[in-house]
């Protein structure tokens, strides 16, 4: 199976660049949460639509990046 509808957007998130990418397979929706700058993979979710999966990405992603301490350099 191939990924079809493959979209990638960039949003912040916990006042950090997040990069969101959704596409899907067959007929489950997937998306992949990422930090833009060392482009860490935050998470991965699946859904039934396109909208689930990308807020339950967002949902998690947030919950992760709030807990990271900022320190001064």
């Amino acid at each position: 199976m191939n990924a079809e509808q493959y979209q990638e957007r960039q949003l912040e998130l916990a006042g950090w660049p997040v990069n969101l990418t959704s596409y899907r397979i067959g007929e489950e929706w997937h998306c992949k949460a990422d930090n833009v700058s060392p482009g860490a993979g935050l998470c991965r979710t699946t859904g039934t639509t396109r909208e689930e999966a990308e807020q339950k990405a967002i949902e998690r992603a947030t919950e992760l990046l709030s807990r990271t301490r900022r320190r001064e350099v």
